[in-house]
């Protein structure tokens, strides 16, 4: 067997290694805006902007930040939905020599506080409605600067006069704020002339692009430290893979958050690169997503299992056509073959599980979308330039095809490290390998499958179970749907099995019938020993099942019964 399996799987239209222009990320929206000036860049809510517009918004925007004060290397976040107001901060931040800290629009003001004091953020940009949660956090932070954007600032007439009437109804609230020494008020900064640019010199492999904060599902989220060549290399790599399509001619739906480096990377950074054309949608709404894919046409569609999922339960799904949907790459969580099959049956097109985290900026796996190759319930193979092995839990050695060990990646895209933390960078480096914490198994061919996180994996009465493959089960349900599995406290076998479900509309199934039909497939072990039914199930913005907070909550509940005994 070969020392690298999978490029034996590479179609002739895939390279195995790449040319990387050692240019910064910046440089891709000068190129495009240069190359093609009046290619739309952005579609919003009705309004459109060009490539040569977004261009000159981000340089005015740059120029803005060098004028109150910003320095190579100073931090800016960026707390936004997606709106054409995250793309020009984004870009203008780093024009001006800045480094971008993506900031979750729905954080609170203690977790706001925790980032921007961790990341030193000199200038934030955020939406009207957050500037009272972010007012009140300033004085404990660097924060010197508060940049303030509306979404009506950005939408088409007559729908830019009416929305704040929709924000009141909607938010209880019309924020004002004055354009002055500290608040500053973005589309003024728009309609100001063009101020003289200092361009610093970028070391591409080694100067910061982002910052980009880790879920935090243990301990304090920390900042991942992505350098120019890093966001560049996957952006290149992320059109590789996409070989069938052609710059300047794609419509890439832009659901998922740019705040998140899966939106960012398979989005906005492609997007750019390739003049194509990205349609924002500011929140996963299922009815209008529906409508904006069944008038905007989009070709490309990066998005997570659930939000095809709840695509596919609404009930009018039929009334729309999602035929322009030709290649989707699904990631955050794992994709259920079912909903696989029928999203690919109803759109015609390609639906695929690929694989990465925030350290690798973020994708390192996918399966092949054009390709009788690819391998459902597979991650697939890994990018161009991208190696990944599996090490042993106990040994710390290399494991052969079909054992289960952690997954551990190497490639351009790895992350420089951890912002301050360079205890924390050594634990998760081990001979220049990342070990990313997933616990998976490569077959013969060279294809990889995650069977769960390290830390999700559940333990009961000695045996290992993990909670993916009980959930592929459960998905497999006509009644089902969405599914999470994990693993709660139990006094006799450590951990036992708890299933949280989501029914669809209009349908019923007891937990006596979920438990005959998961012994049907799984081991005795497996089988959940409590089902709880739910309206919904707590996620994060790019639609991951939060299941750390599902056994939180049961831990305290557990606490708090053992209190009451007491």
């Amino acid at each position: 067997m070969s020392e690298k399996p999978w490029l034996d799987q590479y179609p002739p239209e895939i390279p195995k290694t790449l040319v990387y222009e050692e240019i910064p990320i910046h440089a891709f929206l000068k190129r495009t805006a240069n190359d093609n000036p009046y290619k739309t860049a952005i579609h919003f809510m009705g309004k459109e902007m060009d490539y040569q517009q977004l261009y000159e918004a981000s340089k005015k925007f740059a120029s803005y930040l060098q004028s109150i004060g910003l320095s190579k290397g100073d931090r800016v976040a960026i707390m936004l939905p997606n709106i054409p107001a995250a793309v020009i901060s984004y870009f203008g931040s780093l024009l001006a020599g800045g480094i971008v800290v993506q900031t979750n629009p729905l954080y609170t003001e203690r977790e706001l506080e925790y980032q921007m004091k961790d990341s030193g953020a000199k200038v934030i940009v955020t939406l009207d409605i957050l500037y009272p949660r972010v007012s009140k956090i300033k004085p404990q932070t660097e924060l010197e600067h508060i940049i303030v954007t509306a979404i009506k600032d950005f939408l088409p007439f007559p729908k830019n006069l009416v929305y704040p009437y929709i924000q009141k109804k909607q938010y209880g609230m019309i924020v004002n704020v004055k354009h002055d020494g500290n608040n500053h008020l973005l589309k003024e900064i728009l309609k100001q002339p063009q101020k003289a640019l200092i361009d610093y010199d970028i070391d591409y492999y080694e100067d910061l692009a982002l910052l980009q904060y880790t879920g935090g599902t243990t301990g304090f989220p920390k900042g991942v430290m992505l350098t120019h060549h890093n966001l560049a290399a996957n952006t290149l790599m992320c059109a590789a893979w996409l070989h069938k399509t052609k710059p300047g001619h794609e419509v890439i739906l832009g659901v998922l958050p740019f705040f998140h480096v899966y939106g960012m990377t398979t989005v906005m950074l492609l997007s750019v690169l390739q003049a194509q054309k990205m349609v924002l949608v500011p929140k996963f709404e299922i009815d209008m997503m529906l409508k904006t894919i069944d008038k905007q046409k989009p070709t490309l569609f990066p998005g997570a299992p659930t939000i095809y999922i709840g695509l596919l339960n609404h009930p009018d799904l039929m009334k729309y056509d999602l035929s322009s949907i030709e290649a989707c790459i699904s990631g955050s969580a794992p994709l259920p073959i079912e909903i696989q099959e029928k999203f690919e049956k109803i759109t015609g097109g390609k639906l695929v599980e690929g694989y990465g985290l925030t350290e690798t900026s973020p994708v390192t796996h996918a399966n092949f979308l054009w390709s009788e190759k690819r391998v459902p319930g597979s991650i697939g193979v890994p990018y161009p330039d991208t190696d990944a092995m599996i090490l042993s839990l106990e040994t710390g050695e290399p494991l052969p095809p079909g054992e289960i060990g952690e997954v551990c990646v190497k490639g351009p895209q790895v992350m420089k490290g951890y912002w301050n933390r360079p205890e924390e960078t050594e634990h998760v480096f081990r001979n220049g390998w990342l070990l990313t914490g997933d616990l998976g198994y490569m077959d013969e061919g060279g294809y990889f499958y995650i069977v769960d996180r390290k830390k999700d994996m559940i333990i009961a009465g000695g045996f290992n179970i993990y909670p993916r493959e009980v959930e592929e089960i459960l998905y497999e349900h006509p009644a089902i749907q969405e599914a999470v599995v994990a693993g709660i406290p139990d006094p006799y076998r450590g951990e036992t099995v708890k299933a949280y479900v989501v029914l669809k509309e209009n349908c019923f199934v007891t937990e006596y019938e979920l438990n005959e039909f998961t012994r049907k497939h799984l081991a005795a072990y497996k089988v959940p020993r409590i089902f709880e039914f739910r309206e919904e199930l707590p996620k994060t913005a790019v639609g991951k099942i939060l299941r750390r907070a599902l056994v939180d909550e049961e831990r305290a509940k557990q606490n708090n019964d053992e209190e009451r005994k007491a």
